[in-house]
């Protein structure tokens, strides 16, 4: 039942039993809408131990730079999430943990109220973390010696993941055409034989910033289905899309190529929870979602992270507001990069962002080598971007760059990198 708000002169005047008929459902549903959460807060980092910050110059090899690299947000996450998360720690016990019911329903209605997927509890099965469930997935799937495709410039993640368990890297790289890029199927079907057993699918593609449309995940569909290949489609970026793209979950093609995917998924980049390791691997197929879970249990990985499981259930059924308004300032963060360069740096192409907070900056036009590149950027910018070799040949005079962070990052990032291209 839904009753109306009293104004001030009717509460005076109004029997106590009719001002206690209020709906404070709606209430809270309206004030939560209300919300506003400060993305625009620089909260220090450096002395927590984060890779981002505190051992970026054993990567770079220098700790002066700003480091916009590693995919994890600068941002706090959902102050849901937080409260959840220190609710638990106050019991004092953290022993092992399992996963209940509920925290399966919230992947459940996750999933469809952002994608429109419609699944069941009995296909999911949990990852310590999407490069693990890689990992697992690929020595489940296939033998040593068998062959896997992915397309480059990609997750660099992929190739330590094949190769570290034995298998062969195959490559397909993507077609780039004035900075918008495509899946190349004619050079897929040149490639693949009868020893290809998996594709690793990036979806929504990193680094590259595409979300796939439906007749391109048709199409490499149709090739695995023809070829008898599996897909593991890691879908970790899903929920970060931009504008009117839509991400379509691959499983989501057909039931036949359901039939032939996992798809991994986790709130880790979503709500910036990447630490807690928690994850989750789906499959309609009880066949290939077996098999999965037989290589977890071998590798020893199926035991939950106990604050992991709070987090991803909490964000799941709570975090949907304070998403909506990340990704508004995400967006903002990259229109004004897009827009500073554009005037202030002309030779760069910026790649439009689909999905992913991660943009993808050409600057091959400079006429710099890869090395002059790493030494313009590190040693006179002092910008920690991400050489975009690391994902690929493809990806040679390429830089990715986290988005995720507050503005005025972005705008030093910006005048650093101004101030060195003048002083040339």
């Amino acid at each position: 039942m839904v009753f109306r708000l009293l104004s001030s002169p009717e509460i005076l005047s109004a029997q106590p039993e009719i001002i206690l008929n209020v709906n404070m459902d709606d209430i809270s549903k309206r004030w939560r809408k209300a919300v506003k959460y400060d993305f625009d807060r620089v909260i220090e980092r450096r002395g927590t131990n984060c890779i981002k910050w505190d051992q970026a110059d054993l990567f770079f090899g220098r700790n002066d730079l700003l480091p916009m690299w590693v995919a994890d947000m600068d941002f706090e996450s959902p102050p849901e999430v937080v409260e959840a998360i220190v609710s638990r720690a106050k019991h004092g016990i953290y022993g092992y943990t399992a996963r209940s019911k509920a925290y399966y329903e919230s992947i459940v209605n996750w999933l469809y109220r952002r994608h429109g997927w419609k699944i069941k509890e009995e296909w999911i099965a949990h990852a310590p973390g999407v490069v693990a469930a890689v990992h697992i997935a690929i020595m489940a799937l296939s033998h040593p010696g068998d062959r896997v495709v992915v397309q480059t410039p990609v997750y660099y993640p992929f190739f330590k993941a094949i190769k570290e368990t034995g298998r062969q890297l195959i490559l397909n790289p993507l077609k780039e055409s004035d900075g918008r890029y495509s899946m190349d199927f004619e050079d897929l079907e040149r490639k693949v034989d009868s020893r290809t057993k998996i594709i690793i699918l990036c979806s929504p593609h990193n680094p590259v910033g595409r979300v796939w449309r439906r007749d391109e995940l048709s199409r490499l569909g149709e090739i695995c289905l023809n070829r008898n290949i599996k897909i593991i489609s890691d879908e970790i970026h899903s929920d970060l899309v931009f504008g009117n793209n839509k991400h379509i979950p691959t499983a989501m093609i057909s039931d036949e190529v359901s039939s032939i995917t996992l798809t991994c998924v986790a709130p880790s980049k979503t709500f910036n929870l990447a630490g807690l390791s928690s994850a989750a691997v789906i499959s309609s197929s009880s066949e290939l979602l077996g098999e999965y879970s037989n290589m977890m249990s071998t590798v020893g990985a199926g035991m939950s992270n106990v604050f992991g499981t709070v987090a991803l259930e909490t964000a799941y059924n709570n975090g949907e507001r304070w998403l909506e308004q990340l990704l508004e300032y995400i967006n903002g963060n990259f229109v004004y990069m897009r827009d500073f360069l554009k005037t202030n740096f002309p030779e760069l192409r910026v790649a439009e962002l689909e999905g992913t907070y991660l943009a993808w900056i050409d600057f091959r036009n400079t006429g710099m080598s890869v090395e002059e590149l790493r030494s313009f950027l590190y040693e006179k910018a002092k910008v920690g971007f991400e050489d975009g070799s690391i994902f690929g040949e493809e990806g040679e005079g390429f830089m990715r760059v986290n988005l995720a962070c507050p503005r005025a990052i972005v705008e030093e990032a910006m005048k650093r990198l101004i101030t060195a291209r003048k002083s040339d």
